[in-house]
């Protein structure tokens, strides 16, 4: 879709109009639920995820200043309402170490090649602790001083969770892999 088209688009979600929104709902849903599928424990939570993105776009447009693109403001609530989850879900749930090993790969890893499914698959089993900290360090270059402040913990357990996380990864992996 074209920047101009775009806008005038935007305009009209500004302004409460129904088509607008779902126009633009219909063009970013797709990425933003693959966003989403990263932070969720499920394909249900992660659509619940969206869902509340998109209501805080179109209740909080006013915030977006016209500097830089309109997408990366959309990812960035996505991401904000998924680490708002994580937060709600980390009171409710006592985190498990071990992995649930009754989750299994959809498809065969074959030894040349992962795919991109399969790894998705993978982080998807990671504990949300490790799986939130190591979407925000390695998929969404943040530092680990703002993972910290996003999720309320301290650096060193924002280390501490990549490590965890790399390691349980680097573990599945050489499993599937042999």
């Amino acid at each position: 879709m074209e920047n101009n088209n775009l806008n005038i688009i935007w305009q009209g979600c500004k302004k409460q109009d129904r088509k607008a929104q779902a126009t633009l709902y219909d063009y970013f849903s797709k990425k933003m639920l693959a966003i989403c599928m990263r932070y969720a424990n499920t394909t249900l939570e992660a659509e619940d995820i969206l869902q509340n993105g998109f209501v805080k776009v179109f209740t909080k447009h006013h915030l977006y200043d016209g500097t830089g693109p309109l997408e990366g403001w959309i990812k960035r609530i996505m991401i904000n309402v998924a680490i708002e989850t994580y937060r709600k879900n980390r009171k409710k749930n006592t985190e498990s170490i071990e992995a649930n090993d009754s989750l299994q790969l959809t498809s065969q890893i074959g030894t040349d090649q992962t795919t991109y499914k399969d790894l998705l698959t993978l982080v998807q089993q990671l504990p949300i602790g490790y799986r939130t900290v190591f979407n925000l360090y390695a998929v969404e270059g943040y530092a680990h001083k703002e993972i910290a402040e996003m999720l309320n913990i301290s650096e060193g357990n924002s280390k501490s969770q990549l490590s965890r996380a790399r390691q349980w990864l680097q573990s599945r992996l050489t499993k599937l892999m042999h």
